[in-house]
């Protein structure tokens, strides 16, 4: 899908990096608007994630809880995890959903992408429907890393997102696009 609004585009002029991290790269640029103004841009660049609906064959979806620090609470969410340097996104999910969950899948369908913060970073997360699980061996996950695995059907999991215990974006949308791929009309 080609979006070319010339009407709309920002042009950059510069761009600073501010801060360099292992996972974010925050940036300062300067651009010329539209009606040929100047200003400034800060955002944050990231490499993308993949995220995973993963659904048992009793129909029960995959889902991890942890501790997100920067709200303070452990949140409810659905497998997921950053797409290493010149990984193929179906290679993040499947490692992913095996380190996090310790499953593998047979059977791997995209779903789509989502831009989740796009007024302040071009991070992308790609979405992928797993079935035919297995399980392969126990979590592995990352140092520091420390997570609860859970199953909910699709519908508890929707009504997780409506009463407000399911906040995450990347789930949130997961479970959508989950709920037409899985009950039809996609």
């Amino acid at each position: 899908m080609k979006n070319d609004y010339p009407h709309l585009r920002e042009e950059k002029i510069d761009s600073t990096q501010v801060f360099r991290g292992r996972l974010l790269d925050v940036r300062l640029d300067r651009v010329r608007l539209p009606d040929g103004q100047e200003c400034h841009r800060e955002y944050v660049r990231h490499q993308g994630a993949v995220v995973v609906i993963a659904q048992l064959d009793d129909g029960q979806l995959l889902l991890v809880r942890q501790h997100r620090y920067p709200l303070g609470r452990s949140i409810l969410e659905l497998p997921a995890g950053k797409i290493d340097a010149g990984e193929a996104i179906l290679a993040t999910g499947t490692r992913e959903l095996l380190e996090e969950t310790g499953y593998s899948a047979t059977d791997w369908r995209y779903l789509g992408v989502m831009h989740p913060c796009v007024g302040y970073s071009d991070e992308r997360i790609e979405i992928y429907l797993a079935r035919g699980l297995r399980r392969e061996a126990e979590q592995n996950l990352d140092s520091g890393e420390f997570m609860d695995v859970l199953s909910l059907s699709l519908q508890d999991a929707l009504a997780a997102v409506k009463s407000g215990e399911i906040t995450d974006a990347k789930t949130i949308t997961g479970l959508f696009w989950a709920e037409k791929a899985i009950l039809g009309g996609w």
